[in-house]
């Protein structure tokens, strides 16, 4: 698929646990998983079922009494794109400008920072060495 649909967040935690258990799941083990951290009724369950098959995150297949899904999107575009909304919405998708905010008001941990400090240094290295377009200057007179 290649549209990503928007998802809620109830949705989401559906995803999530079709996902994690990386093969179809039929109706009833979905319920079974999500019964196990939040605290909806199985009819809860199948609407938010619905309403993603509806979105195109989901299909499903019958097999006998149940229905069988199997997710039509994965769950790092899903992420990819609320990434965008975000900071889209809150920073007008500068990156640059979400970083600093989260240094300033002390959201990111020493170990955060070193974390993301090796992601740069990486993505760096992946980069094509070009001739800075400003050498530096020497202090040395000639």
């Amino acid at each position: 698929m290649n549209s990503k649909p928007e998802i809620s967040e109830a949705e989401y935690q559906v995803m999530k646990s079709i996902w994690s258990a990386g093969v179809p799941l039929n109706t009833n083990e979905v319920v079974e998983k999500l019964e196990t951290f939040t605290s909806w009724k199985p009819k809860t369950i199948h609407t938010l079922l619905s309403r993603l098959v509806k979105k195109g995150a989901l299909q499903y297949k019958k097999d006998g009494r149940v229905f069988v899904y199997t997710p039509l999107v994965k769950e790092s575009d899903i992420l990819a794109k609320e990434n965008d909304n975000f900071l889209n919405r809150f920073y007008n998708g500068a990156l640059g400008s979400m970083i600093v905010s989260l240094l300033e008001q002390d959201k990111l941990s020493g170990d955060d920072i070193l974390a993301l400090r090796k992601i740069l240094d990486e993505k760096l290295s992946d980069l094509p060495q070009t001739e800075p377009a400003v050498r530096p200057c020497s202090m040395e007179r000639r």
